[in-house]
């Protein structure tokens, strides 16, 4: 029998969300539109995945209602959405569930601290002296212990090594 690529027999919010961002690479877009990539170069340049893939993908999130394709200075950029926002708690749950599980040498690679404060963030994205679970857009995001020599020698990647908030544009 062969594999489904859908899960149009499940009846429960978890399928629908994967029917969305459930695909390969998807999560990761998802992850840098966060970060601030918005141009498809600069996703392609960070991700290094096919264009046709990452055509794809871009397409299925705009249809989604995740990005929207807005024209900027003579090329299309990928905005994040209210909706895409509404991601950045899982994807913050995803990484700290992944530097837990298959940590990188040296520790976490980034670090995301409530920008109010400067505490850094815990457990499911709380911030420990406020006590509340901010938003992307009061994150900010900086190189981690672990982000050693390793980083791949693109204006993206660089403009991760610095400390940023979320969702600001990578130009």
């Amino acid at each position: 029998m062969a594999l489904g690529v859908d899960y149009v027999h499940q009846d429960c919010s978890m399928a629908r969300a994967l029917e969305l961002v459930g695909e390969r690479w998807t999560l990761l877009i998802v992850r840098d539109s966060l970060f601030g990539v918005r141009r498809f170069s600069d996703f392609q340049t960070h991700l290094e995945m096919s264009k046709a893939v990452l055509t794809q993908r871009l397409a299925g999130l705009v249809d989604a209602g995740l990005l929207e394709r807005v024209p900027h200075g003579g090329r299309d950029e990928y905005v994040p959405t209210t909706a895409l926002e509404g991601l950045w708690h899982v994807v913050f749950a995803l990484n700290d569930w992944g530097g837990t599980q298959v940590p990188s040498p040296g520790g976490a690679r980034r670090e995301f601290l409530h920008a109010d404060c400067g505490t850094l963030l815990t457990g499911p994205g709380l911030c420990a002296h406020c006590g509340i679970a901010p938003g992307p857009r009061d994150v900010l995001m900086r190189p981690g212990p672990g982000i050693g020599d390793t980083v791949r020698p693109n204006a993206v990647s660089a403009a991760l090594r610095s400390t940023r908030r979320l969702l600001d544009p990578i130009r």
